[in-house]
């Protein structure tokens, strides 16, 4: 049994110790906002945040978590820079087909957090590694320099 605190809430769960935290957050505790990509950390679409920090769900063994705290994108709307970046992409209309989204919104809060205005160098390395299929890029920007004003 591994004790793991995701979202603000300790939980216990029973997987072996190189179980990546994807599946455990998605199989095991049931939240399938965090989406599988590709399973070797490339495409950003498991990023979860890890005490503020984006990382990528799908390599990271759940016992490499520790104590720390799991932020998935169904709880970084109660932090300041996910309530932001979810109210701006709604306002820019980013998603089109939705699937990386959760991924880009988990970066994106990350990096608002810790950049408060970021420029356009320091957006475009905190979103390296986040595919979208539907090349919404530019939304994605201006939903980014949009939640700096809310």
């Amino acid at each position: 049994m591994t004790s793991i605190k995701v979202n603000g809430q300790a939980v216990d769960v029973d997987a072996p110790d190189d179980m990546p935290l994807l599946w455990v957050i998605r199989d095991l505790l049931g939240m399938t906002g965090t989406k599988y990509g590709c399973g070797i950390a490339q495409c950003g679409a498991c990023t979860v945040h890890i005490d503020g920090r984006a990382v990528r769900s799908c390599v990271m063994p759940v016992s490499a978590v520790g104590d720390r705290n799991i932020t998935t994108i169904e709880a970084v709307g109660k932090t300041d820079a996910g309530r932001r970046i979810q109210s701006a992409w709604l306002q820019e209309e980013v998603a089109q087909c939705g699937y990386c989204q959760s991924g880009q919104i988990m970066s994106a809060a990350a990096l608002l957090a810790h950049v408060p205005n970021p420029t356009d160098s320091e957006i475009d390395a905190a979103m390296s590694g986040n595919i979208c299929r539907c090349a919404t890029y530019e939304r994605i920007r201006r939903a980014i320099k949009e939640a700096v004003t809310l």
